[in-house]
């Protein structure tokens, strides 16, 4: 006997039809609804004192901290090192420029923001991570540049000066052994006198490849090339790695000083996109990570449109970092003159988590609801739906995995 004599074959061809249906919807549902988070995840931002007086007015940084605790983000990173100035009370500082933190704004006198901070985000949850917002950038009218003009770098052409915008720059030298002591007595200051969770390093961590032609760095440069002249190219492959190469170095030692004194503080950075942070910044990323010298990544990948998005974040240097260490992604919620939609938000953490990245951080705090041109309520609605239960960072694994 046969199928068709039972009429049977018309029966499975209609269920097997139903069943592809069936299936087809379930692809459906699942391609366009929210990925959920998974058990472990950073939900960061990044708080500054650009564009924002959360850092300097106490009223502010409180209700802040209570906002973002009730909205179930996890970790903080406060800008403490930016524009020249601490954002505490440093006796470092204090030493080097008469001010123990930035003497502009008066709601920061008399206070320490990262006590504050700390007090605040220990009682509700959050992780403290100290970020070094310039590195080794600082203005040109700054008091450590006017206090030590001998730290300065310089271009070919003997010029310090560098535009980022409007806004004049100069760049202390990192091949300096005076600038590395003032760095990383800053760093050690923050992971003895604080219990922090972890100092986060900068795309400014680094140096434009135009700089390197001051007098101490050829010199430095020559008693290791035989008395031969750096190149003028900037772009000359082994001049550009002998410069990255001794940022390298310097970041071990902070590493190993970190670790010393307090092996919990984890060392993070936020760089730009490998290729333009090396052949750029002369910040060899993909090899402090490949030597355990960064135990947190966050990329900063600020783009509109969603397929460049995922283009950047899904670059081989953070695939590979996401084997090894907790791996997010930096988005942009805002700046003060460009407004990014919820929506744009939204698409971004949904395609952070189907790509199994370890979380996200924005920039920057003043743009989530504040300086925004969407209602309060419907930002913080976003965000709410975006973390609608609790997740404590400290799951997260820190530190090599292979």
């Amino acid at each position: 006997m046969t199928r068709q004599r039972f009429g049977l074959e018309p029966l499975f061809a209609k269920l097997l039809a139903i069943g592809l249906c069936c299936l087809a919807f379930v692809f459906t549902i699942c391609l366009h609804s929210p990925a959920a988070p998974s058990k472990t995840e950073i939900r960061g931002v990044w708080m500054t004192n650009v564009d924002s007086n959360v850092l300097s007015d106490r009223s502010q940084l409180s209700n802040a901290v209570q906002t973002l605790s009730q909205l179930n983000f996890n970790t903080l990173y406060p800008a403490m090192w930016n524009w020249g100035y601490t954002q505490y009370p440093s006796r470092v500082m204090q030493q080097e420029i008469g001010a123990a933190i930035d003497p502009r704004p008066a709601g920061l006198q008399g206070r320490d923001p990262l006590a504050e901070l700390i007090q605040q985000g220990r009682a509700k949850k959050l992780a403290v991570i100290p970020w070094f917002e310039f590195g080794f950038m600082v203005p040109e009218d700054s008091a450590i540049a006017e206090r030590h003009p001998e730290w300065l770098t310089s271009q070919r052409n003997g010029d310090r000066f560098w535009m980022e915008g409007r806004w004049s720059r100069v760049w202390l030298n990192p091949f300096k052994p005076e600038v590395q002591r003032f760095i990383l007595s800053l760093i050690m200051e923050l992971t003895t006198q604080y219990d922090i969770d972890g100092i986060q390093l900068d795309d400014h961590f680094g140096l434009p490849v135009e700089f390197g032609y001051d007098d101490f760095t050829i010199n430095l440069y020559k008693q290791e090339h035989q008395g031969k002249a750096p190149p003028a190219d900037v772009q000359n492959a082994e001049w550009k790695q002998w410069r990255a190469d001794k940022i390298t170095a310097f970041l071990t030692r902070i590493f190993q000083s970190v670790k010393a004194q307090k092996s919990s503080v984890l060392i993070g950075l936020s760089p730009n996109n490998y290729n333009y942070a090396y052949n750029r910044s002369l910040q060899d990323w993909r090899n402090w990570e490949n030597r355990g010298l960064i135990e947190e990544l966050m990329p900063q990948i600020y783009r509109d449109s969603l397929a460049s998005f995922n283009t950047e974040m899904l670059q081989a240097e953070n695939v590979a970092a996401r084997q090894h260490i907790p791996t997010g992604i930096g988005i942009l919620s805002g700046l003060k003159a460009k407004a990014v939609t919820g929506s744009q938000i939204r698409e971004q953490v949904q395609s952070v988590r189907q790509q199994g990245f370890a979380g996200v951080s924005f920039f920057f705090y003043e743009t989530l609801w504040n300086l925004t041109k969407e209602n309060r309520a419907d930002r913080q609605a976003l965000f709410r739906s975006l973390f609608p239960t609790p997740i404590d960072r400290t799951q997260l694994e820190t530190g090599r995995s292979r």
